[in-house]
Parts: C-alpha cells; sequence; structure tokens
C-alpha cells in the first residue's frame, strides 16, 4: 500500500541524482561507463580547511549549535560578502544552511504562498521548480535560447511580471548554461524589477569563484535592490566541498529570522565540523580556488572544440560554472538499430546505451533541446567521453 502524500506525488525526482544513480548501477555492472552527469568538482578540499576541520573536532565543536550558524562563521560570511560582492550584510542577515540547496528552500518557504508566481528563467538548476511546488507556488518559466546565450531581456521579465508575482529565481553563473550576466545586463533586469518592491530576487551565486570573466557582479550590490535581493552562496563548488554540506544566504533581516525559524523546524543548525572548516575556506583569498578554476578553464575549452566538430551540435561559450549545454535538436527524428532519437531524454539514453556516457536531458533544466555535459572530470576522461560521443552521434540517420 502506498500512502505517500500529494505533495510527494507531485514531486520530481532530480534528474541530475538520477541519471548518477544509473552511471553507478551500470558501473558496478562491470560496464565502463564515463560519468558526466553530476555537478561536483572532481578536486579534493584543500588541506588547510581539512585541518580546520580537524582542528574542530579535537576542539569538540560537536554539541548543537545556533540554527543559523556560528556567530564567527557568520561574521566571515559578513566579511566575504563585503570583500568579493561589495555587499553589507551584518552577521544577523546571515543563516548558514546544510547546503546552498535547504538555503534556496527556506527562502520560498519562508515568502511563497499557495497560488503565488515565481519567475524562472529557462534553463534553470533542476531543483526551483520542485521547491517551489513543494510551496504550492506556481513556476512561471522564461524561455532563452543560445542566440542570447541563455539570458533573459527585460522586456520578458517584464511581461512575465502579474499581480501574483512574488518571486525572480535566478543563477548566475547558471547551471546548466554557464552564462553569466554583466553588471550592465543585471542593471536593466533591476530597472524592471525596483518598480515591485513586493517581488524578493533569489541570487544563486554558488559558482561565483568559477567564473572566467574579468569581472563578477552580484545584483544585491545594486543600492535601490539591496532589500528585495536574497544572495545564496556556499563552499560545494568554489572549494569542492560538495559532502560538507554548507551552503548560506545574505538577505533582509526580516527574511533571514524567516528563514531560522524554518530551519530549527527541520534540521537545525549545520555540522559543527562542517562550520569550522567553512571558516577556513570563506576566510581565505578567492586566489586559492585559481589552479582549479585554470583546469576547468582549459577543460571547457577542449570540450567546445571538439563538440563544434560535429555536424549538428549548436553550442554557447560557458563563462562559468562547469558545464555545456548543447542544443542537440539535429538529431531527433533520426536513428540507429532500435534507437529512436525523438527528444533530449532519447539521446541521453542513447549515449549512455551506446557510447557508455552518462549525460542530463535539457528536459530537467527546462530546455527540452538540449542536453548538459559536466566537464567536472579529467582531461582522459573528457577526451575518451568526447570521442564516444561523437562516434555515436555520427552513427544516426
Amino acid at each position: 500500500m502506498n500512502n505517500t502524500s500529494e505533495r510527494v506525488n507531485r514531486l520530481s525526482e532530480s534528474a541530475t541524482i538520477a541519471m548518477a544513480r544509473k552511471a553507478r548501477e551500470l558501473k558496478s555492472q562491470g560496464q565502463d561507463i564515463i560519468s558526466l552527469s553530476l555537478g561536483e568538482p572532481d578536486f579534493n578540499t584543500p588541506d588547510f580547511i581539512k585541518d580546520a576541520a580537524k582542528q574542530g573536532i579535537d576542539q569538540n565543536y560537536s554539541k548543537y549549535m545556533p540554527v543559523n550558524g556560528y556567530q564567527d562563521l557568520r561574521e566571515a560570511i559578513s566579511k566575504k560578502f563585503k570583500r568579493d560582492n561589495d555587499i553589507h550584510y551584518n552577521a544577523d542577515q546571515i543563516v548558514v544552511s546544510t547546503g546552498a540547496k535547504q538555503s534556496i528552500a527556506n527562502v520560498v518557504l519562508s515568502c511563497v504562498n499557495p497560488g503565488d508566481e515565481v519567475i524562472v528563467p529557462a534553463p534553470f538548476w533542476v531543483s526551483y521548480e520542485e521547491i517551489i511546488k513543494m510551496a504550492e507556488g506556481i513556476p512561471v518559466f522564461i524561455e532563452t535560447s543560445i542566440e542570447n546565450d541563455f539570458k533573459i531581456t527585460p522586456s520578458q521579465l517584464q511581461n512575465a511580471i502579474t499581480d501574483k508575482t512574488k518571486m525572480m529565481i535566478y543563477s548566475s553563473p547558471c547551471n546548466p548554461s554557464g552564462s553569466v550576466y554583466s553588471k550592465d545586463e543585471l542593471r536593466l533586469l533591476a530597472d524592471v524589477l525596483v518598480n515591485f518592491p513586493v517581488i524578493t530576487v533569489v541570487s544563486d551565486e554558488i559558482y561565483e569563484h568559477i567564473n572566467f570573466t574579468s569581472n563578477y557582479f552580484s545584483m544585491g550590490a545594486f543600492n535601490d535592490m539591496y532589500n528585495q535581493v536574497v544572495t545564496v552562496n556556499g563552499v560545494s563548488k568554489s572549494f569542492a566541498m560538495t559532502g560538507w554540506r554548507l551552503g548560506y544566504i545574505g538577505a533582509p533581516e526580516w527574511l533571514a529570522k524567516a528563514c531560522t525559524k524554518i530551519q530549527g523546524q527541520f534540521t537545525s543548525g549545520t555540522s559543527g565540523i562542517s562550520q569550522r572548516a567553512a571558516i577556513a575556506a570563506i576566510s581565505s583569498s578567492p586566489s586559492v580556488v585559481y589552479e582549479m578554476k585554470s583546469a576547468f578553464l582549459k577543460r571547457r575549452d577542449f570540450v567546445l572544440t571538439e563538440l563544434n566538430k560535429i555536424d549538428g551540435i549548436r553550442i554557447n561559450k560557458p563563462q562559468g560554472a562547469f558545464y555545456v549545454f548543447p542544443d542537440i535538436s539535429a538529431f531527433f527524428n533520426k536513428s540507429y538499430n532500435q534507437f529512436n532519437i525523438k527528444s533530449a531524454d532519447d539521446l541521453a539514453m542513447y549515449l549512455l546505451e551506446t557510447a557508455k556516457v552518462a549525460l542530463v536531458t535539457g528536459n530537467a533544466f527546462g530546455s527540452p533541446n538540449c542536453v548538459r555535459i559536466s566537464y567536472a572530470s579529467s582531461i582522459d576522461s573528457l577526451k575518451e567521453a568526447m570521442t564516444r560521443i561523437s562516434k555515436a552521434l555520427n552513427k544516426l540517420v
């Protein structure tokens, strides 16, 4: 007997997690699978961060901690926001959570009532839609394209706003497209949003330090948007700390208090050991991630070069994160043996079954003509994966 709630039944499983699980299952059966499905750096957490965690253990940071995070961690995050983003959040405006995913869920559950609309530029990170549905909100998607680098325009944003709009969520650098909004582009969007102070803007900046542009800008740094913007970040991507599960927000104090209230009834405070490690990470210079960023840049350029050799692939040039998001719709209505490609889902399964390469359908990100390929893998693995993908796609007629 299945007694799951309607709330659970409305949710979809994360496509990235589902594909990663499928790849692991095939690997366990002895198949030579190259997984390019998960958004996880293939680097180890830096030693100085691990040392801080070990010190935290020795110093007995093993008790219940404040729901919103240790005071000294929140002060370190406050300094980070000032140093890297020119945003002034005091410690009471910061909430530390068990990953940026929980940070976003806290914000949505704190602001969105049943029937409220939430604007989401597509493509979007897979969990945005499901979190909004969990809050009984209505996601309103704005479609983008390769031609405009997967970015929305001010007119598109204006046209999407109704009297039910309560929130907008976007990421920059974007997962999955790697697009990065410039200061000028954000200013044009802010010029629309500032006329609607009821709209809370969630700026997901988890890939902030993995960007290949000369400058990075946060919407919350605009003085006239400061009270509307929630800035989301964490340590998972920039410091290769995905398993440490620590994210955080900077927000208006009323919203920080609301998020703390919700979190107190779910997980309470994040692991004390992870928090001690995060202090070391966040207090360090962004230069500590330059080696990792440099490696990702080389991999991006390699993958772009290889994909551009394949007839039918259309692709933008990602300026951040560690993904490429090619349009593969030219392969729809083609086939090979028993495989008939009607969608990005079909193509992803075809590549998994024949090329033994795992990637993620663009349907999961709101872009049904694309697939997401993570290049958070060794250059040798990427070379082999690109060879396999090219051969498999060339078989389709």
